[in-house]
């Protein structure tokens, strides 16, 4: 009976098959060594894309090759499903946010079913609900008894006609929020921070324990904590008993300040400001206010200063210098505050060569003649000069001299800073986790007792976008007695950065359904960390900073009431990291108008122009998407072709870690190569799979191949993880086990029952299928991986090549050895060199073992 291969019949019936063994529920019971591979769970937007499926895919991989190879693996998958985009589907459909977010879990469960992922579906979480929540909440308590949650006022971006906060992502570039159109101003509110800063030593210098992670998400993350090591030094006011403290990293600098500048947010500026200066001041404050951080801080933008008419002095040299604001300096980082030294800093001399401030050098270049006016500033080490008694030291060194001098004065101290900010959770919004604090006017800020989580959001909502979070207008949730004294107070009516609930997600997963406490340590502490994620690298450091910022505050606050016992007794939460490049198509672009056109209206693809115009136009490669017109749906190309097909095109591609460019022709390639070993395997006769006896020399030929297949393919699967140089293996033993000679041979049964195996991880629906085909029993995905034999590696025979005078003039076969003598008799006795060498005296003999014999004949 003739089978064909038909992807979409064999997928659906395999898909139900594993689910109703439960084939692939986590091993809880035995002693095999555990693996846990993770994907960043997706957010519930409605639809799976190509993105999506490249990540999951490559997941699903590892972990069942991991099981092949005798693990028990955690692969759970779950929803990162609070945030913005589900309150603004509440707007504009007239449904509930949660409504909407179940929908859609539903509907991408079932995407994600069909890709034939080896997930554990029992284990599945969504960040929104009630049961996931509550031990957010859980956490933020655990934080506030800690000290690390705390509220404190800060800047937000503010629509004005909406009356409502806006996140960065919703104002353009231009400083309009993306709903009213309304120019964004900077309001202050009260906001709720959590203390990362506290952790910034540990981020830093545990970064050091992620060898499995890429060195360039390292060193963004290591940018972005932004170690200092320097000084803060204090600028006394004149008039006033106040000081302005500035951190420099430069103290090397100091006698070279010629002004000082505060941010125009800074709490003195208003107080050091002369009635002179007050209305260009005020006028500047009004300007900057609406400002964002980007523009202000853009190193391409020029820096805009006014002068308070205060002053303040150079305590190092007891001078008087002016005090100034500055568009470039910020409040919230640092001091707010810093000392300007033009002659050696690029920002400083541009703003003082601009306003005619002093520029007094203090560092000197070598063979540098100081007396010539500087035309740029010096920012490189040398000797000090004009510093009084620090003339002629080492800049470097002088550093510390420097430091050590200012705290004898007791003009500052030496200090380490770091650019990492506390992490500002509040969110003006209705979907996400509310935060348990109860407002009293008695008792302050009243954590809600444990017991009483989840505060739970309210179902009666009224989403009209307009008027600020929809919490606080509900007077029915907001008002309830303090949980202390029992006076009548306010809940708090922020919710949480959704990043929170993506902190902890992987911790919950290995005991997801305990509804006790937050999870077993013991079991939490069997799986963790996770030995391999994957996910995009947009992720490298927010995401995987919090996540680690969350392990270790879990790790130090221990078990609550429940003992001295640690929840964690890990550091790090990632022990394996890979993030995959992005999946891009073909765009066509007008050139003109910058308008893309619709690949559909494109009839020429190989001179494509403008179906209305005419204009040749730009053909790229660009990251998917529907305003680009070059997205591809996932069911679009499993419709046609099937998962397999789909999920080694993904795979044999590109490297995992590259961007992918799509290609019909490509995909087209992976269908007819799964044909084809459709085709190969069931034409082969079964028969022992055992080999006894002498083999022959085409037997050893393809054992070797065969083992030199299972090499190469688990070495690609081990840590670096090159499925594409893997799914080529797999072609070049299809390849082989095609053009063999001996398919009587168990040798050759060996051969296909391997490629099967192999190939399981990849294609995971058609092996099983071919695996019941060739009369197997039990899942090939429980089969075990094979190992490779060393001895079938060795070569009974190698091809020698013959050169003269360094010209390859042929081949011959000879035993395998690397000794130099027998090599080069066998080629002596050759046909080839006789007929090259004939009458001529062979005056040396160069031998490579294993490769070449070459005759210098005179």
């Amino acid at each position: 009976m003739e089978h064909n291969y038909s992807p979409t019949e064999i997928e659906s019936k395999w898909q139900q098959a594993w689910t109703d063994a439960n084939l692939y529920k986590t091993d809880t019971t035995s002693n095999k060594p555990k693996f846990y591979a993770l994907s960043m769970f997706p957010y519930p937007s409605g639809n799976l894309h190509m993105g999506h499926v490249r990540n999951y895919v490559i997941t699903d991989v590892v972990a069942r090759q991991k099981r092949m190879q005798g693990h028990r693996v955690l692969h759970p998958m779950g929803w990162d499903a609070f945030g913005l985009p589900a309150e603004n589907a509440a707007i504009e459909r007239g449904i509930h946010p949660a409504t909407w977010t179940y929908q859609n879990i539903a509907h991408m469960r079932g995407q994600l079913q069909k890709l034939g992922l080896s997930i554990d579906w029992e284990r599945e979480v969504a960040t929104c609900s009630p049961e996931y929540y509550r031990w957010t909440q859980w956490i933020f308590l655990k934080f506030y008894e800690g000290g690390l949650a705390y509220q404190k006022d800060g800047m937000v971006n503010w629509d004005p006609i909406d009356q409502t906060v806006l996140a960065n992502e919703q104002v353009d570039g231009e400083g309009r929020s993306w709903r009213s159109g309304a120019i964004v101003e900077k309001k202050a509110l009260k906001q709720w921070y959590f203390k990362i800063t506290d952790y910034a030593e540990q981020l830093l210098t545990d970064l050091d324990q992620l060898s499995g992670w890429p060195e360039k998400v390292r060193t963004m993350q290591a940018n972005w904590i932004g170690k200092s090591i320097g000084a803060n030094l204090e600028f006394p006011i004149v008039g006033a008993s106040e000081r302005i403290a500035v951190f420099t990293t430069r103290p090397d600098t100091v006698y070279g300040v010629s002004y000082v500048v505060l941010a125009p947010e800074h709490p003195l500026t208003a107080q050091v400001t002369t009635s002179d200066q007050k209305a260009a001041v005020d006028a500047f404050v009004a300007e900057i206010k609406n400002q964002s951080e980007i523009d202000r801080t853009a190193e391409d933008k020029p820096k805009r200063g006014v002068f308070t008419g205060a002053m303040a002095i150079n305590p190092f040299t007891g001078t008087e210098v002016p005090i100034w604001i500055a568009d470039y300096v910020l409040y919230e980082y640092g001091t707010g505050a810093v000392m300007g030294v033009p002659a050696h800093d690029l920002r400083d001399f541009k703003f003082a060569k601009q306003y005619q401030l002093p520029i007094t050098q203090v560092i000197a270049s070598p063979n540098q003649n100081t007396d010539t006016p500087l035309v740029a500033a010096y920012t490189e080490a040398g000797t000090i000069v004009n510093s009084r008694q620090f003339d002629g030291l080492d800049s470097v060194s002088a550093k510390k001299s420097i430091i050590d001098y200012a705290e004898q004065q007791g003009y500052g101290n030496g200090k380490i800073q770091y650019k990492l900010r506390d992490w500002l959770i509040s969110r003006q919004r209705y979907w996400g986790v509310p935060i348990p604090i109860v407002h009293c006017p008695k008792c302050g800020a009243v954590p809600v007792p444990e017991a009483d989580l989840p505060v739970k959001l309210p179902e009666d909502v009224e989403f009209t976008g307009k008027g600020g979070n929809p919490l606080a207008q509900l007077d029915s949730w907001v008002n309830v007695p303090c949980p202390t004294c029992g006076t009548p107070a306010k809940r708090e009516t922020d919710t949480m950065d959704t990043f929170v609930d993506s902190s902890w997600y992987f911790l919950r997963y290995p005991d997801a359904t305990n509804e006790q406490q937050i999870f077993d340590s013991n079991i939490t502490n069997d799986w963790m960390p996770v030995d391999q994620y994957v996910g995009g690298i947009e992720h490298a450091v927010l995401h995987l900073l919090y996540a680690r910022f969350f392990t270790k505050i879990i790790r130090d606050f221990g078990a609550g009431d429940r003992g001295k016992t640690k929840l964690l007794n890990f550091d790090e939460p990632f022990k394996q990291l890979l993030t995959q490049g992005m999946v891009q198509s073909t765009t066509y672009k007008n050139p003109q108008t910058g308008k893309y056109i619709d690949p559909a209206t494109v009839l020429d693809r190989a001179h494509p122009t403008d179906p209305v115009s005419g204009i040749a136009l730009e053909v790229t490669f660009d990251k998917m998407s529907k305003s680009k017109y070059n997205g591809i749906a996932p069911e679009e190309v499993i419709g046609k072709y099937g998962v397999d097909t789909a999920r080694m095109f993904i795979l044999f591609k590109a490297p995992p870690e590259k961007d992918l460019e799509w290609d019909d022709a490509d995909v087209e390639g992976q269908f007819r190569f799964l044909n084809r070993l459709w085709r190969l395997v069931l034409a082969a006769k079964p028969g022992t799979t055992v080999a006894s006896g002498e083999l022959s020399k085409s037997e050893k030929d393809l054992r070797r191949f065969v083992h030199h297949a299972i090499q190469a393919i688990t070495e690609d699967l081990d840590g670096d993880y090159q499925f594409n140089t893997a799914v080529s293996e797999l072609m070049k033993l299809s390849n082989a086990l095609t053009d063999a000679d001996c398919k009587d041979s168990p040798v050759y049964a060996e051969g296909i029952e391997t490629l099967m195996i192999l190939a399981a991880p990849f294609a995971p629906h058609m092996t099983e299928e071919l695996w019941q085909l060739t009369g197997h029993s039990g899942s090939i995905h429980t089969q075990p991986w094979r190992n490779f034999d060393p001895a079938a590696l060795i070569a009974d025979e190698i091809t020698l090549v013959i050169q003269i005078m360094g010209k390859t003039r042929g081949t011959i076969q000879v035993p395998a050895t690397k000794d130099s003598a027998t090599l080069e008799a066998h080629a002596r006795e050759s046909a080839i060199t006789k007929k090259f060498t004939e009458g001529k005296e062979i005056k040396k003999v160069i031998v490579v073992p294993g490769k070449l014999v070459n005759f210098i004949i005179g």
